[in-house]
């Protein structure tokens, strides 16, 4: 129990931290001025009898309880923890705290650099003002987090004119690609003069690559080495190399051209070249190549596949690329002795050095390179002729495809973070999820942003929290840098009085309104000396009415006060009071609802609202509930209470007692009366004059003068059908003040004609006779079917058959021969 209250002043400020990341956006009540000095009780714990003990502990409290209430409990009930300070800004109010003490840290945002985007870099190039041309504002944001509160802030970014391009020509120089050497040697320039319509600051380099020079991938044989080809017309071929930087960026068109007319073509043994070895020389040498700050293009021309990562095993080579430049005299060192880089690791060292990828390649292989496009950051792939004339055409199309689309990436975020982009592009709709980092069809000139939100974590150490986040568009250099501080202490926390007179005489610190103790002392005031505290009189000051259970079982007695538990099962349900009696979560329920939601539960009654009563305020004072559609409450049937209709008839149900299933209806209740008074009818004069003498007539002719009468709420229109059949029209209306009955009877009734002897007669006739003709008609179809059908089995029959003269046995030769035994041949 040491320092129990220095705990809960902790424990306070913690959960102040914990709760930021609910929604609802939780808030602390700091009551730092509501402290006061208040005497020691420690006195007490050295009286020795029993009757002394109990007058002056009785006093104690009486007036402990008053300085309390009156000054540090005035937002805390009695028994209530510190960190219970802690809750909604709605809650905090309506329990009492004054707003001016409400502690509430909001997030913001800081524009640190703001510099605007360029719209004409042209001609400040003409006026000779060498500005930095910029496409993405802003340039560093700092952002003040709040756990659980999402900041946000605007990323713009333009395509400006005339922005400078770096292009680097990686070229396959083994021998397959040997037609096509001579168009790149007149690509200088002609890509020269055709990037002058898009930037007036363009440059170009040149690099080639082939294969590892070792077995299985080239010949090593001395003459193979030295020329590759086998030939000497028109020329040897080049010996073969893994790559070769040729020529650093450059505005020299004509150099280019030089400097590529001088390459000759070199050959390996199989179809894959070692072209991610090339790109990964190309992408890390940055000072050799030339790279700047700007947009930067690599065109990559081949007509056959790569070696990746693990490739090199082929030709015993384990040692894993390290991602490094290793350019000596411009050509690659490390070739033979370190593997092919994998494509994802490509992949990264691209995107880290915002180098856009243009594949031109052969139909072949076309399938293979648009697999990449996938992983690498930003590449477009372009289908290249068989001797690469079009080599030109795919670089511009290229171009304006990589430059036409922009979409932002971010660094890694810690555990934790969310990141989530909206983008406005230039139809001006909201775009959300991953289609709110892209923006498509972008011209030059055009303007496009995009919605940035982070939302942090609960508070971290100071060693886990990230100092920034980088955001930037794929392919470009420009970035914006997020300063990230997260929001983990109150302001109050700034103020800290030590040995703070508000808690008994410096005794403890005064911290957002509560006091940490120093190391001996206890109580919300730290009024207490723990060494002079006995655990048998905190007891007895804790005990209600000489209970058994200390604190009602529901707290802990400290310093001789109570201090209150949350129920175990329900950590919202929390106790309160002098000895932790009172919880606001233990009164009567109606309809599922503590105090049927009319009311707070207030140390377990409930408190109602001035429209409700009853013990869970089930009671509605007011009768709007009980009114029937005529405004009589409960249709004059029944009496309303708590809201509900108690009917007096059983036969009449509803809310408002005007179901009746079993009652006739009121036409049918006034039938008999209407027909003996307007048409004689039914029953005898006597009888009629004695049951039907509430009802008041008016006459009519025809059922239609019955529509102009006046309609009302209480008016009825009845058809009934009297004792001969006719419907009889008649209009009811019914007045409960003065208990009669006023009818307007249509005397003209609705009687059916007779039926019509000589129509049904004939009409029987006619279907007597028309169903024995089609009787007839039946039997004749079915008879002549029948016949047809053996007619034709018949026929069948006769066809077949087959008669055999020899094998008929009754048949008997009309010729008898006869033979003469004695008759000798001559």
């Amino acid at each position: 129990m040491e320092n129990y209250f220095s705990l809960l002043s902790i424990l306070c400020k913690s959960s102040a931290h914990i709760i930021t990341n609910d929604s609802s956006k939780l808030r602390k009540c700091n009551h730092e001025n509501s402290l006061k000095p208040q005497k020691s009780p420690a006195f007490l714990y050295h009286i020795h009898t029993l009757s002394l003990l109990l007058i002056l502990a009785t006093s104690f409290i009486s007036n402990l309880c008053k300085l309390c209430l009156s000054f540090f409990f005035n937002f805390l009930e009695v028994g209530q923890h510190i960190w219970e300070r802690c809750d909604t800004p709605r809650a905090l109010l309506r329990r009492g705290c004054p707003f001016d003490r409400l502690e509430d840290p909001r997030g913001s945002t800081v524009l640190l650099k703001n510099r605007k985007i360029t719209f004409h870099p042209k001609e400040q190039r003409r006026q000779r003002q060498h500005k930095q041309v910029t496409q993405l504002q802003p340039q560093s944001v700092l952002l003040h987090l709040r756990p659980g509160e999402p900041q946000s802030f605007e990323v713009k970014f333009r395509r400006v004119e005339d922005y400078p391009i770096d292009l680097y020509y990686l070229m396959d120089l083994s021998f397959s690609m040997e037609d096509d050497l001579s168009n790149v040697k007149k690509l200088g320039a002609d890509l020269m003069e055709e990037m002058r319509n898009t930037t007036s600051d363009f440059r170009m380099g040149f690099g080639a690559f082939v294969d590892k020079t070792v077995m299985p991938y080239i010949s090593t044989a001395k003459d193979m080495l030295r020329n590759p080809c086998k030939r000497t017309e028109p020329w040897p071929c080049a010996p073969p190399f893994t790559y070769h930087h040729v020529l650093s960026l450059t505005a020299n068109g004509s150099l280019f051209t030089e400097q590529v007319g001088r390459q000759r073509i070199s050959g390996n043994l199989d179809s894959p070249e070692g072209g991610l070895d090339a790109l990964m020389q190309a992408a890390t040498c940055e000072e050799q190549i030339g790279w700047r700050n700007v947009t930067r293009l690599l065109v990559f021309s081949t007509d056959a596949g790569f070696h990746f990562a693990g490739d090199g095993k082929l030709g015993g080579i384990v040692l894993p690329n390290d991602g490094k430049c290793h350019l000596h005299k411009n050509v690659y060192t490390r070739g033979n002795s370190q593997d092919y880089p994998s494509v994802a690791h490509v992949a990264e060292i691209l995107r880290q050095k915002n180098i856009q990828i243009i594949f031109a390649v052969t139909e072949e292989v076309t399938h293979l390179y648009e697999g990449l496009t996938s992983i690498f950051p930003k590449c477009a792939v372009g289908m290249l002729s068989n001797n690469s004339h079009n080599i030109l055409q795919i670089i511009v199309e290229a171009y304006n495809a990589l430059t036409s689309e922009v979409a932002m990436e971010n660094s890694k975020l810690p555990p934790g973070y969310h990141i989530s982009y909206t983008s406005h592009c230039k139809d001006r709709k909201p775009r959300h999820s991953e289609q709110g980092r892209k923006c498509s069809n972008i011209s030059v000139g055009d303007e496009v942003s995009f919605n940035v939100s982070i939302t942090a974590p609960l508070c971290m150490t100071a060693s886990q929290r990230p100092p920034s986040v980088i955001i930037k568009p794929q392919g470009y250099s420009e970035e914006v840098e997020v300063l990230l501080s997260p929001i983990c202490e109150c302001s109050c926390q700034k103020d800290v009085v030590p040995r703070s007179p508000s808690c008994s005489h410096g005794n403890g610190t005064l911290e957002c309104g509560t006091c940490r103790c120093k190391e001996g002392r206890v109580g919300t005031l730290c009024e207490c000396n723990q060494a002079e505290s006995g655990k048998a009189i905190d007891s007895y000051l804790c005990r209600r009415d000489n209970a058994t259970e200390v604190c009602s079982g529901h707290g802990e007695c400290v310093c001789g006060k109570c201090v209150c538990h949350k129920s175990s099962k329900k950590p919202n349900h929390a106790y309160y009071g002098q000895f932790c009696e009172c919880t606001d979560f233990s009164c009567d329920q109606y309809r599922g609802l503590q105090c049927g939601g009319h009311g707070r539960c207030v140390c377990g009654v409930c408190i109602c609202l001035p429209e409700f009563r009853g013990r869970a305020c089930e009671c509605p004072l007011s009768l709007g509930s009980c009114l029937s559609q005529d405004e009589q409450i409960c249709a004059g049937r029944g009496d309303c209470h708590c809201g509900t209709c108690m009917c007096h008839d059983n036969r009449f149900q509803g809310p408002t007692c005007e179901l009746c299933p079993s009652c006739p209806g009121v036409c049918t209740l006034h039938r008999e009366c209407i027909l003996c008074r307007a048409f004689s009818l039914g029953l005898n004069p006597k009888e009629c004059e004695m049951r039907c003498i509430h009802l008041n007539f008016t006459l009519v002719g025809q059922a239609g003068v019955l529509a102009t009468v006046p309609p009302s709420p209480s008016l009825h229109s009845c058809v009934e059908v009297d004792t001969e059949g006719c419907r009889v029209h008649f209009l009811l209306r019914t007045r409960q003040k003065e208990d009669s009955v006023h009818v307007h009877v249509a005397l003209e009734r609705e009687c059916p004609s007779g039926p019509n002897v000589i129509l049904i007669t004939a009409v029987l006739s006619a279907s007597v006779v028309v169903l024995g003709v089609a009787l007839l008609l039946l039997w004749k179809l079915l008879t002549s079917i029948h016949d047809r059908r053996e007619f034709a089995r018949f026929q069948r029959e006769l066809e077949r058959r087959r008669w055999n003269r020899r094998e008929n046995p009754i048949y008997k030769s009309a010729i008898t021969t006869t033979v003469n035994p004695k008759y000798k041949e001559q």
